[in-house]
């Protein structure tokens, strides 16, 4: 994956987060979702932090508020209006960054730029989804975004798991899974997964 590529998967998965955020129900911001101690609005919340210390990493400023992998179970002020700001600020960092730039500093130490974006756009992507399945919304991971992830997923989904416990263990999923699925199924979640039955 080239330097372009990675600004352009980033782009698309935080247009995904962004359209995703946009239709969440208003009665669904509590509701469960696939990262299992976490509601609709803590994956939100978490999803905007993560967003943020990408771009912060870059530019030295603008860390998040809080810990991201403690979100506040609470929407404060415009929840849409804040990511998009975030979202924005990301893709302009990232954006402006040299075309030919070897290495880029994320909160997970300096990465090739492609896997940089790549490693954004999986936590946009992924959160995206979470949000859809859990709030009932026809939003599927587009096959697409889906394999360009599969290069961050790789190099640090197992890192991570292992020393931060970020993602459940490794799902099985049966023969001849879509990407989409063979992705998410890799970062611990059931591809099938669905809201429980009130």
């Amino acid at each position: 994956m080239g330097n372009v590529k990675g600004i352009e998967l980033l782009v698309q998965a935080h247009a995904y987060l962004r359209r995703t955020v946009a239709a969440v129900p208003e009665r669904a911001w509590g509701a469960a979702t696939p990262c299992s101690e976490w509601t609709v609005r803590q994956v939100l919340n978490h999803a905007r932090l993560d967003q943020q210390a990408y771009g912060a990493a870059v530019t030295g400023d603008g860390w998040p508020e809080s810990d991201s992998f403690k979100p506040a179970d609470v929407l404060s002020g415009d929840a849409r209006a804040e990511l998009d700001a975030v979202l924005r600020r990301v893709a302009d960092v990232y954006a402006a960054l040299p075309a030919d730039a070897e290495q880029v500093p994320t909160p997970l130490g300096p990465l090739p730029l492609p896997l940089a974006a790549a490693a954004a756009a999986m936590d946009a992507g992924v959160h995206a989804w979470d949000i859809a399945v859990a709030t009932g919304l026809d939003m599927p991971l587009d096959e697409e975004m889906a394999d360009g992830i599969w290069a961050a997923a790789e190099r640090l989904a197992d890192h991570l798991r292992d020393a931060y416990g970020v993602f459940a263990p490794v799902r099985e999923v049966p023969e001849g899974p879509s990407r989409a699925e063979a992705l998410l199924a890799f970062l611990g979640r059931d591809p099938h997964w669905a809201a429980p039955a009130s």
